[in-house]
């Protein structure tokens, strides 16, 4: 890549953005995070990611001009909040429901993290996709479930436990595979709830 094509302007860039379908940016997008999961984000190449989804090199580095840059746009582009639609009128089986949300992603999702942990020290953008796709969605939309739990008088305002819930619950994801050998599945987690977070919450 040049520094022509770095330097290029603004509107030009985006002419050769609108000529990728949407479903064909998707398709790139798809395949450098399914190469990251299995590869390593290091391994990963924009000439590896050409070649699966059969397209030139060129094309790429028009689009994105860096991997980092590349790997970010497909996380963005992934962002779901995955609790979004959680609202038992109980904030003990709110939390059970959250559990079996996250057993359904969270192997996918925590290889991205261990794939990704070096190299997000080494980019702040990378990093900061990474929060915006992965993380802060789904911190806040767990915090929203806590706060109709104070909201209902489930359990007080000013409860110590209630900060560490996210943590609680992200941790023992990422933790299990590492610790045990084995993903977090539906079972686990949710006996994870009943036996550590609810009775820290006081709940039954």
């Amino acid at each position: 890549m040049t520094s022509q094509a770095a330097d290029e302007p603004e509107t030009v860039a985006a002419s050769r953005r609108s000529k990728l379908t949407r479903e064909r940016e998707q398709e790139f997008f798809d395949t450098v995070l399914e190469q990251v999961r299995e590869c390593g984000y290091d391994s990963v190449t924009m000439e590896g990611v050409a070649a699966s989804t059969r397209c030139s090199k060129s094309t790429l580095y028009r689009q994105w001009r860096t991997k980092p840059q590349f790997v970010a746009a497909a996380l963005r582009s992934g962002r779901k909040v995955r609790f979004e639609g959680i609202d038992t009128g109980s904030l003990a089986e709110d939390l059970r429901q959250v559990a079996r949300a996250s057993a359904q992603w969270g192997q996918k999702d925590t290889k991205l993290l261990s794939a990704l942990g070096h190299a997000i020290t080494q980019d702040p953008d990378l990093q900061k996709a990474l929060r915006e796709a992965l993380v802060d969605p789904e911190i806040c939309a767990l915090q929203c479930i806590l706060r109709r739990g104070v909201e209902r008088g489930e359990v007080s305002a000013d409860h110590p436990a209630l900060p560490y819930v996210p943590a609680q619950m992200f941790g023992v994801m990422r933790a299990r595979p590492v610790l045990e050998g084995e993903d977090a599945d539906p079972e686990y987690l949710v006996r994870f709830v009943e036996a550590a977070v609810l009775p820290t919450l006081g709940l039954t």
